[in-house]
């Protein structure tokens, strides 16, 4: 069974990966409004968190942002089989603007690994595919449920020079090692930990909120210079912007909350860039402090 789901769902990305940079954003602005329109679980939880990260915005406004982030995401869900399926110059042609780059440039030079924080935000599967173009470079992940698309998703996620490291603790290892090589690391560094995993709970939006400790350990471990990264979806079919940012000071504390502190309030800066861009249906805000109510469902708490 799991063998069959993970051929269907492949050849669904190939197809896909067939489409047009404009046939598939248009697609995705579709399927993002009749996803506005319905009662969905993602409309649900994008609406929760808008309300959860903006309680001062009016209310008429919070819907506009809902709406927008449910048509974005839906872009998001199109472009990622173009991502996956075209030529590596052909995703990299699909970007307009850098800025930033030469604060990656400079920590290079001086002989520093880099940490690059990759939220959810805008296509970040380009930003992979840039950075991992230009630099030697590897990338942590969660491995899928199914091994066939995994063996997929590995393929083509390193078609562009990148190397997949599973995020365990031979792969935390490696991926020091690499840094004090003087390569770069990505990581999404807005997903939730499980229990199992390095995490420490510190303010996202205003609310404690569990936060992978890998990262910090990472910079702090090697002596990795660190930054934030995404890429801008601009308007009109316009293509792309690729921003890179500096962290925040204590992001390599070591103190666990500092440090997360420190990482969230990094994130937050970006999303407050271009919140309609973010990928607001995944329930960030399950893991709150112990005992808090859980804001996708009141009558639990958080654990």
């Amino acid at each position: 069974m799991a063998l069959n789901k993970a051929s269907l769902a492949i050849l669904a990305l190939r197809l896909a990966g067939k489409l047009s940079f404009d046939m598939a954003q248009r697609i995705g602005r579709v399927l993002g409004t009749v996803g506005g329109w319905l009662p969905t679980r993602s409309k649900k939880v994008t609406t929760a968190n808008i309300r959860l990260c903006f309680p001062e915005m009016p209310e008429d406004q919070r819907r506009r942002l809902v709406r927008s982030s449910l048509r974005h995401t839906g872009q998001t869900f199109m472009e990622i089989p173009l991502m996956w399926e075209w030529p590596v110059e052909k995703c990299l042609g699909l970007i307009r603007e850098v800025e930033g780059l030469e604060m990656v440039d400079r920590a290079l030079a001086e002989g520093r690994g880099v940490v690059l924080l990759a939220p959810h935000l805008g296509n970040w599967e380009l930003a992979g595919i840039y950075f991992s173009s230009r630099y030697q470079m590897a990338a942590l992940y969660s491995p899928p449920h199914m091994a066939e698309f995994e063996d997929y998703m590995i393929r083509v996620r390193e078609r562009a020079g990148s190397t997949l490291v599973r995020g365990d603790r031979r792969g935390l290892v490696r991926m020091v090692s690499i840094l004090k090589g003087g390569g770069i690391a990505g990581i999404l560094p807005d997903q939730s930990p499980d229990k199992n995993s390095g995490y420490a709970y510190g303010p996202f939006f205003g609310h404690n909120v569990r936060t992978m400790t890998l990262a910090s350990k990472l910079i702090a471990r090697s002596g990795a210079a660190s930054f934030t990264t995404f890429a801008e979806r601009l308007k009109d079919g316009r293509g792309f912007r690729m921003v890179i940012r500096p962290t925040e000071p204590g992001i390599d504390s070591a103190d666990p909350v500092e440090a997360v502190t420190a990482l969230n309030l990094s994130v937050e800066k970006c999303v407050r860039e271009i919140p309609e861009q973010y990928q607001w249906e995944y329930k960030r805000f399950r893991h709150l402090t112990p005992g808090e109510i859980n804001p996708y469902n009141p009558k639990k708490r958080c654990k």
